[in-house]
């Protein structure tokens, strides 16, 4: 069973009106939210094909950003970990997610400390190991009590490098399976990825480098032909989903989902 990219569930939250307030790095435009909410249905529609339980949350128009409900958690086979988001009109959405998650899950850790600040954006798990990359929404505090709490569960954790104004480490990086990860130059040299096989985004395409592996397919953000058709040689199964109104937010793939299969 390959941990990381093979998956029983998937926890998803609709889209609420007030994202159209959502947190963004640079404004390029108001998400169109039918349109947004039409690209979530098909989002959904292809964890579905995987033949995977998707939980969908009400939507919640008192935090504008929960859609990205990959920021709230990190869901590991032997437990979750509850995160404290580094943007401070989020903070109440890790409290929203826990209870979900304790019905799911034997335990469920928090991150507890009034300076550590992680977001799962920022998380990328891998057979081996948990990269986790520094950014302005997660600290060398939330990283150190991470790595406190997945200890005794056998994981490995290592602190990574984000670009300089790259929101999330996994803006530019995704995992395809065991050894392979899409990434964008910028990431990959680096030199965060030694001993995986890496594939870079195609020149131009480094929007679609947040792609998720879920089971059978590879499900990335519609309008990368370049980069699909470097992935599709490689011989992955992918999906296009439509992403131009999350992109607006800084969202993509992984950020819709919490992927998991719990030990229960």
């Amino acid at each position: 069973m390959s941990a990381s990219f093979r998956f029983s569930h998937a926890i998803t939250r609709k889209p609420a009106p007030s994202i159209t307030k959502g947190l963004r790095a640079i404004d390029i435009g108001t998400p169109d939210l039918d349109l947004m909410q039409g690209h979530h249905a098909d989002y959904i529609a292809a964890l579905r094909r995987t033949g995977a339980e998707v939980i969908e949350l009400p939507a919640l128009n008192a935090f504008p950003d929960s859609v990205f409900v990959e920021d709230t958690a990190l869901c590991l086979p032997q437990g979750a970990v509850i995160m404290r988001p580094g943007a401070p009109s989020r903070l109440g959405e890790a409290a929203e997610m826990a209870p979900h998650l304790a019905t799911l899950y034997r335990e469920v850790r928090h991150i507890s400390g009034a300076d550590s600040f992680i977001e799962g954006g920022d998380i990328l798990t891998t057979e081996r190991e948990i990269l986790v990359g520094r950014s302005a929404r997660t600290n060398a505090a939330g990283v150190a009590e991470l790595k406190t709490l997945v200890a005794d569960w056998g994981h490995t954790l290592r602190e990574v490098s984000t670009p300089p104004g790259v929101l999330h480490f996994k803006t530019d990086c995704s995992l395809l399976d065991g050894e392979t990860i899409l990434s964008t130059e910028r990431l990959a040299a680096s030199g965060c990825f030694p001993g995986y096989r890496v594939i870079h985004t195609a020149e131009g395409e480094d929007a679609c480098a947040n792609a998720i592996r879920f089971n059978d397919l590879v499900i990335m953000p519609a309008g990368f032909p370049k980069t699909r058709d470097l992935l599709d040689k490689a011989g992955f199964k992918v999906v296009e989903v439509g992403n131009s109104e999350c992109a607006k937010l800084d969202g993509g793939m992984s950020c819709l989902s919490l992927r998991f299969t719990p030990r229960t």
